[in-house]
């Protein structure tokens, strides 16, 4: 298992992590098989998405806003983040992906995002490969 470490720059952001999750995955020698990534955050997400255009990006983050404002008349938790809770739920915390070729396995066009709703902050992304060859590290 490998943590990857994210600094985010805003209160909800969507960053790239598709590159260090490959070069984690990469440093496991494992050819086939899977992948697990788990956010350690309870106001953190995990997506896979579109990462040829940033307006993709742009959308998802005013989509969120408007579907789980950020201030409710009836939220109660006393951090005063229960939107972030929210938008992690709806994300959630992980994603399982399929190693081939000793990488992520991934579309032309998907990209692995850390979706921050409570941020700036540093974040930790577990990451744990599972080889599909009995014996292979």
């Amino acid at each position: 298992m490998e943590e990857i470490r994210v600094r985010t720059g805003a209160r909800n952001a969507l960053v790239a992590i598709t590159r260090q999750v490959g070069d984690a995955v990469g440093r496991t020698g494992v050819g086939e098989g899977i992948v697990v990534l788990q956010s350690l955050h309870t106001t953190a997400s995990l997506t896979v998405n579109e990462n040829a255009d940033p307006d993709v990006v742009h959308d998802v983050l005013r989509k969120m806003d408007e579907i789980v404002p950020a201030t409710e008349p009836y939220y109660r938790h006393a951090e005063g983040n229960s939107d972030s809770h929210v938008k992690t739920s709806l994300f959630g915390p992980s994603l399982t992906l399929i190693v081939h070729g000793g990488r992520p396995l991934l579309g032309r066009w998907q990209g692995i995002y850390l979706c921050e709703w409570d941020g700036p902050r540093e974040r930790t992304v577990a990451v744990q490969v599972v080889s599909s060859h009995a014996g292979a590290r």
